[in-house]
């Protein structure tokens, strides 16, 4: 392993916040490596099929290029990608894809970065680092016996597999409401387990608790409320309500309770992670951790979100500050067309 290429900046991470740093730093000619241990966007690629965004498409537009729809409503995940395909397609980005940073140590001289590639470690230098690397990199697992059993997934893709067949869901947010809205009307005999009593209309989205409310009225819908899942065997799921137990059908499970940041590169560099969502500690101004010329971006800010505060909509501010601290300018283009910006607030960190 010789180390072998010197860059002004090394980026990790090639969501659309990496990529509009990508955008920013190829624009100002800043020399930069960057690496993503997927693809592009990796985890739109497990959004279940058709899957829209709750955010308008103005708002997940990023390098003020906007995106374009045939029907102007909210895009899919599998629109998104092709958007941001063409993104990297137009400015030409040089992202390295399926190479994983493996690890980053601070010298005298600046960082030495790791990867690994076709099973062989290659060494890069740099002077600063910046970390985009999001926050949904593995599920939260339940810890249960069963959990590993090939019928059950914490990933819902497509609604088909689930065709009249037994679905326990467990979960009562927007990402379990939605899949049992949908695989109930593919024809699976779907229920939910919830752990409370009722769904929390903060934590659904507007026009999905009504529906769910309707079906389960309807008994088109199973609802446990108050249960918890402590068992999965072939076919049948164990819940819990207080001291009780209950037996439910279950030819597949689909757990959806979250995923969780792997946040090793950062702990191993010595970033400073607090508090129970072990959140980075950085300067808001430049986005600078503890360790100095070590950068966060997007959703990594925000540490293990158990509630989403940090989307892709509201960091693309993170880009300015971290462009403008780096290069002592702020990039000409963020988020989508100016005319199209509404409340980004850009304006608040811009300083010439």
């Amino acid at each position: 392993m010789d180390e072998t290429t010197r860059v002004d900046v090394v980026l990790v991470g090639a969501g659309p916040i990496g990529l509009e740093l990508a955008a920013s730093f190829t624009r100002q000619g800043v020399s930069y490596l960057h690496f993503d241990a997927g693809q592009i966007g990796q985890t739109f690629t497990w959004w279940p099929r058709n899957t829209r965004f709750f955010s308008t498409s103005e708002r997940i537009a990023i390098a003020g290029i906007p995106i374009q729809t045939q029907d102007q409503e909210h895009i899919t995940g599998e629109m998104y990608l092709a958007y941001l395909r063409a993104v990297v397609e137009q400015l030409d980005l040089q992202v390295r894809v399926y190479e994983p940073v493996l690890r980053i140590r601070r010298g005298d001289k600046g960082f030495t970065v790791e990867t690994e590639r076709h099973g062989k470690k290659h060494l890069y230098a740099s002077e600063k680092v910046v970390i985009a690397s999001g926050d949904m990199h593995k599920p939260r697992m339940l810890n249960i016996p069963g959990e590993e059993l090939p019928h059950v997934t914490h990933y819902f893709t497509d609604p088909h597999r689930y065709f009249r067949t037994n679905l326990l869901i467990v979960g009562g947010r927007n990402s379990a409401i939605e899949a049992a809205l949908r695989c109930f009307r593919v024809g699976a005999q779907v229920s939910i387990s919830y752990r409370r009593d009722s769904f929390n209309p903060d934590f659904v989205k507007p026009h999905l608790l009504p529906d769910v409310q309707a079906q389960i009225r309807n008994g088109t819908i199973a609802f446990h409320p108050a249960t918890q899942l402590i068992r999965i065997d072939p076919g049948v799921a164990t819940l819990m309500r207080g001291e009780d137990t209950l037996e439910v059908n279950a030819d597949f499970v689909l757990i959806c309770t979250g995923f969780l940041a792997d946040q090793a590169l950062l702990e191993q560099a010595g970033v400073d992670l607090r508090g129970e969502m072990r959140t980075p500690v950085f300067d808001p101004a430049s986005m600078e951790t503890n360790v100095p010329g070590l950068y966060v971006a997007g959703t990594a800010t925000a540490g293990i979100q158990s509630r989403y505060t940090v989307f892709i909509e509201n960091a693309h501010q993170h880009v300015g500050r971290i462009v403008q601290a780096i290069t002592g300018s702020w990039p000409k283009a963020l988020g989508t067309i100016p005319g199209r910006q509404y409340d980004l607030e850009f304006e608040e960190y811009k300083r010439n």
